[in-house]
């Protein structure tokens, strides 16, 4: 079982319609951000799918200062 969540929220694609994708996860156990692009190196965003890859980052960055290793005793 893996300890990333990915936000499941974020549906973006790349423009050119090939299927690869972005992924943001948190791992609560490390405190840790992922962001992963999935199928490939590389992935072209629109300017409005650029935008929500970095909402999710910093959502995923605000959960894990709130709910990371440091907060869990």
């Amino acid at each position: 079982m893996s300890a990333f969540s990915s936000d499941l929220d974020l549906d973006v694609q790349d423009v050119t319609g090939n299927g690869v994708e972005a992924d943001v996860a948190t791992n609560l156990l490390t405190g840790t951000v992922r962001l992963s692009v999935l199928w490939t190196q590389e992935i072209l965003l629109s300017p409005d799918d650029a935008e929500r890859v970095a909402r999710s980052l910093l959502r995923a960055a605000e959960h894990v200062r709130r709910f990371g290793p440091e907060h869990t005793s």
